[in-house]
């Protein structure tokens, strides 16, 4: 069965209330089990630090008595690698990276909101956006999600992994906010991770990245496809791309997977100077959801945005390198500006 209409299963199994829709036959999970258990004894040569604080203003500089530079609101929702666990420095993580160059694109201040919580799965989206839509200052402009890798480790079943993401979209939809969703990596890309649990790890992911695509534009959200983003720099260079538990992403890897989705939360806003023109020769292109879900599993970096039912649009914008991260805020600005 293609992945596509694999993605679609996933997809209205969740919408109907399907639970028993898995990525894995039972026989591939025993192995699969078995594989993890040697794995955990191989990956990770260290404890990776606690996600560092970045919440807060960036881009102060370009704040004027303007209305209309008055601070964007900025959310990320997700599990450790949306929180930035791995790198000590605020400015190294997701939310910091993000936030800044949203900043130099949009020139406006923005308003960091971090939700995000280590190991949290989809079933955890509730709760973020519970607390996250309870600030006295409103919803955000735009919300990033990055969620997914828990769900295939900890054996979530496939349809209610992306029920949860889309509740959550739809809730924040509602809301008036933005949604960009970072879909679930490739985890075939981590080393050491022996055969067969490396093609298994990759098929699963894939698939519910997939999964997770169709949910989200039909919410009316984007998506980005973080899938094997890091794998080649992983394999030229993997002491920089991955921090010391050789499994949460060291600072380069941070830059590497924001600076894939910068351009999308841009566009999101419309301050993105690219439009969404199709471009053939980037090998972009209007396809059914279901299609183009199955094209962005394939190839990390591919955005996935909503055209007309049952259409989206598969784009690759031209990426921009991130502007240095803002130091920490001190605590008691931070505090002054939290939503």
């Amino acid at each position: 069965m293609s992945r596509a209409r694999v993605a679609r299963r996933i997809a209205a199994g969740a919408a109907y209330g399907g639970g028993s829709i898995g990525l894995l036959g039972v026989a591939a999970v025993g192995v699969l089990l078995a594989e993890v258990q040697l794995a955990k004894r191989s990956v990770g040569g260290g404890v990776a630090p606690l996600p560092p604080g970045a919440e807060g203003l960036y881009g102060r500089s370009f704040g004027s008595s303007d209305p209309a530079s008055a601070p964007l609101r900025l959310a990320l929702l997700g599990d450790s690698t949306a929180a930035g666990q791995g790198v000590r420095r605020s400015g190294q993580t997701p939310g910091a990276l993000l936030a800044s160059g949203l900043a130099a694109v949009a020139e406006r201040p923005v308003l960091l909101r971090n939700v995000a919580l280590p190991g949290a799965r989809s079933d955890d989206l509730e709760r973020q956006v519970s607390l996250l839509l309870a600030g006295p200052s409103g919803p955000p402009d735009v919300c990033v999600i990055m969620i997914g890798a828990n769900d295939v480790t900890h054996r979530m079943p496939a349809t209610e992994s992306v029920r949860c993401l889309a509740t959550a979209v739809r809730r924040l939809r509602t809301a008036g906010a933005e949604v960009i969703v970072g879909t679930c990596p490739d985890l075939g890309t981590i080393e050491p991770v022996y055969q067969p649990l490396r093609w298994l790890a990759r098929r699963v992911s894939r698939q519910l990245a997939a999964a997770q695509t169709i949910v989200v534009v039909e919410q009316g959200g984007r998506t980005v496809s973080l899938g094997d983003l890091l794998g080649p720099e992983f394999a030229a260079n993997p002491r920089e791309m991955f921090g010391v538990d050789n499994f949460h992403p060291s600072a380069e890897g941070y830059a590497t997977a924001s600076m894939a989705m910068l351009p999308t939360l841009c566009a999101a806003l419309g301050v993105w100077p690219d439009t969404d023109r199709l471009e053939p020769d980037r090998h972009e292109n209007m396809l059914p959801v279901a299609k183009a879900a199955a094209e962005a599993a394939r190839e990390a970096g591919t955005e996935v945005t909503g055209a007309r039912a049952p259409w989206a649009l598969l784009k690759h914008r031209r990426r921009r390198r991130l502007p240095e991260a803002a130091p920490e805020p001190a605590p008691s600005e931070a505090d002054a500006h939290h939503p």
